[in-house]
């Protein structure tokens, strides 16, 4: 199956499939395959033209069999392999039909939190544990796994305990507190739609708009709607 190509980066996607009782999807490259043995969520490349929404679709129903309803965006990350660049776009899946079964040769595992984190996955996938710890809205009487600092702050910060996201006062300052190393952004400026989602395309951590419905935050890229107070 041929990609498409993203400055020189081979455009994947890939799902976290989530089940009625929160556990997650993975699947094991079978022997023959690059990196054989380890595990990966399920996805694969694009087609010329393809998008990507439509792409994940596709391959769900090529590789495990089921039809899924509207995905939600999670995170795009870039990740350089001996072989080369892969842009990796991961999507959240909680609706589908029909039950996930082999049509590739490769085995299939249902995992809860605690077993997808110790499984041996593919190292352009790990970084999407930690967006999954996520909620779809940032609220201030909700941040057990999470924190929110400014910009200046995240660049002092030393140890993070937690995933630390940076509230950033625009679309520059985002691009560059994702740069730093923040786990995640939450816009405190209302972007417009077009800007929004040329953002959402340019960094590779999960982003939190203001000031836009959820499902419409969705459509443009974001992982989610910034409710913090």
């Amino acid at each position: 199956m041929t990609g498409t190509q993203d400055a020189g980066a081979i455009h994947v996607v890939a799902a976290a499939l989530i089940d009625a009782r929160r556990r997650v999807l993975i699947a094991q490259r079978p022997a023959g395959k690059h990196l054989a043995g380890a595990w990966e969520f399920p996805g694969g490349k694009l087609e010329p033209g393809e998008a990507p929404s439509q792409g994940l679709e596709r391959e769900l129903r090529e590789e495990i069999g089921v039809t899924i309803g509207p995905p939600r965006p999670l995170l795009r990350l870039h990740h350089k392999y001996p072989s080369g660049e892969v842009l990796l776009d991961v999507w959240v899946v909680r609706r589908y039909r029909g039950r996930p079964r082999s049509l590739e040769g490769q085995t299939l595992r249902w995992c809860d939190r605690a077993a997808l984190a110790a499984a041996d996955l593919l190292p352009a996938d790990r970084p999407i544990l930690a967006a999954l710890r996520l909620p779809e809205r940032l609220r201030s009487d909700s941040t057990r796994h999470y924190r929110v600092v400014s910009a200046r702050e995240l660049k002092a910060l030393r140890r993070r305990p937690g995933l630390v996201g940076a509230a950033c006062r625009s679309a520059a300052e985002a691009q560059a507190a994702a740069a730093a190393g923040a786990d995640f952004l939450a816009l405190d400026p209302v972007l417009a739609p077009g800007e929004l989602a040329a953002l959402c395309a340019r960094v590779a951590v999960p982003l939190f708009a203001r000031g836009v419905a959820l499902e419409r935050a969705w459509s443009l890229g974001a992982t989610g709607i910034n409710a913090l107070v």
